[in-house]
């Protein structure tokens, strides 16, 4: 089921928004996320001076957490941070959500890009509102465990 479930994962990560990113005793912040299916990684666009930039700079562990119900999913994962100077990859990735928070655009020296090679997860892929309500009745009926979508533990 792992291989179904991370097949689900990257297949619907793009519709999440955003998550929670916390690494090296920062604290978690929202976040916009850029998945890389290749890579096996996500990238970030932050600010130069933040916590999250210096964890990258020090090859910190990270964890992210994800919850969209437009997406129907949900998770922790589980990774490494690390800096990447790439200008092509930040042309590639740039775009208005992250040419509002630099003035200078991308070519604003306070921009700085990290990438988040992703090592594990605990996923939930759901099937969506109406079959959530549909499963909860039935239990409540029933008295069984409703059957809300695939939980799992993955590795990337």
């Amino acid at each position: 089921m792992s291989d179904t479930l991370k097949d689900t994962f990257w297949s619907r990560i793009d519709a999440v928004r955003a998550g929670m990113l916390e690494s090296n005793g920062a604290p978690a912040r929202p976040m916009a996320h850029y998945a890389d299916k290749d890579a096996k990684a996500l990238w970030f666009i932050t600010a130069r001076q933040t916590d999250i930039a210096n964890a990258a700079r020090a090859g910190a562990p990270a964890t992210y957490v994800i919850a969209s119900t437009d997406a129907q999913l949900y998770g922790t994962l589980r990774g490494t941070l690390h800096h990447v100077p790439d200008q092509t990859k930040l042309d590639a990735l740039w775009g208005p959500m992250a040419e509002a928070w630099f003035d200078g655009g991308k070519d604003d020296p306070d921009v700085f890009l990290a990438r988040m090679d992703l090592a594990e997860a605990e996923l939930w892929a759901t099937d969506g509102a109406a079959k959530f309500l549909y499963e909860t009745a039935k239990a409540n009926l029933t008295e069984t465990t409703p059957d809300v979508g695939d939980h799992g533990k993955v590795t990337f």
